[in-house]
């Protein structure tokens, strides 16, 4: 694992998903983070083809592949509800990623990787973000207990109804 300066307000850590980027320190919004590098790929070479999942489309032509060990923003990971953002700046080449919200110490560093990321590699598999996961949660509950109010309704209309005094008992195959 890459070192990191003890002046970076992250680290690399465990996450839910595999190994994810941590704040050391709380980050206020509006903070530049870190810088998104790696070799530069020209779309129009055959020969800078490449196939991994770090790759960071800067625009139609260029890709930045940041699956090099010393790319440390390679470690954050994809939330539907990110707490940072990448900025591209194209013509300079260069990709930032900024904090949209207030990051408490200890708390992971995500940002959304966009639709066409989500489609191809996310989709396929499931989202495993925590947004998604409490999501997927709270749908499991919300269906566990419409299943017990079914089950509790079942229950009670099976249960014999009390005739009131002086009702008369209908015959069950639809005479009268």
């Amino acid at each position: 694992m890459p070192a990191i300066s003890k002046n970076k307000p992250y680290r690399i850590g465990r996450s839910r998903t595999g190994l994810g980027l941590f704040a050391t320190k709380p980050i206020k919004k509006g903070t530049r983070i870190i810088r998104y590098f790696g070799p530069l790929l020209d779309a129009r070479k055959d020969e800078d083809v490449v196939e991994n999942k770090y790759l960071f489309a800067l625009n139609s032509r260029w890709t930045i592949d940041g699956s090099v060990r010393r790319n440390i923003a390679r470690y954050i990971n994809h939330s539907c509800k990110p707490n940072a953002e990448s900025v591209v700046k194209p013509r300079k080449r260069r990709v930032f990623i900024h904090a949209i919200k207030n990051i408490e110490k200890d708390e992971e560093i995500n940002y959304d990787y966009g639709a066409e990321y989500f489609k191809t590699y996310l989709k396929p598999i499931g989202c495993r973000c925590a947004a998604c996961e409490e999501s997927v949660q709270a749908q499991a509950k919300r269906a566990r207990l419409k299943s017990s109010r079914e089950k509790n309704g079942r229950t009670k209309s099976r249960k014999p109804a009390k005739k009131a005094a002086g009702a008369r008992a209908r015959p069950r195959n639809g005479s009268r």
